[in-house]
């Protein structure tokens, strides 16, 4: 069982802050995002675009559930891995932490650039539009929510840290 799993939206620094709660903790790190990559052997911007998103989703649901199973450190999970009920359901009783940012600091991490492929036409538009669909999603399977907005990745790992009362190793 991962000791601490992440969601939150792209940008939000899930893969620093992960590292970071890694270290902190004497854990090991996993991203399935870079699983998904490493067993396809193309980037996610290439499977949405070749295959559509209901087979990276599909893909996806596959890595999150076998991360959840066999990674014993901090995971952190793609933006969209909470859209499938499934995977919302596996993450109950797990440590996990919703990384939360604001359409602003989203422009600020990312420049919302098309290298996204869910923001590739209108990204400020499109970025809060997915938040309204997948913000209750995130809240719905968080231990506790930590806001990103003008915090160093130090920081929001402090502060997830203290949040889940977990003690540095």
């Amino acid at each position: 069982m991962p000791a601490v799993v992440l969601v939150g939206p792209m940008g939000v620094g899930k893969s620093t802050v992960g590292r970071l709660l890694a270290e902190r903790l004497g854990v090991g790190y996993r991203d399935t995002d870079d699983d998904i990559v490493a067993e396809q052997g193309r980037t996610i911007s290439d499977i949405f675009m070749d295959e559509g998103e209901p087979a990276f989703r599909a893909l996806e649901k596959r890595a999150v559930r076998d991360a959840l199973a066999g990674h014993g450190g901090v995971l952190a999970l793609g933006g969209g891995a909470i859209l499938d009920p499934d995977t919302r359901a596996l993450l109950a009783g797990h440590r996990v932490v919703y990384l939360s940012m604001d359409v602003d600091e989203a422009v600020r991490r990312t420049g919302l650039n098309v290298a996204r492929p869910l923001l590739a036409v209108n990204p400020r538009k499109q970025w809060r539009e997915l938040m309204e669909a997948r913000r209750h999603l995130y809240e719905e399977v968080a231990t506790a929510v930590v806001p990103t907005d003008g915090r160093t990745p130090e920081e929001v790992t402090r502060a997830a840290l203290d949040a889940l009362e977990l003690e540095e190793a």
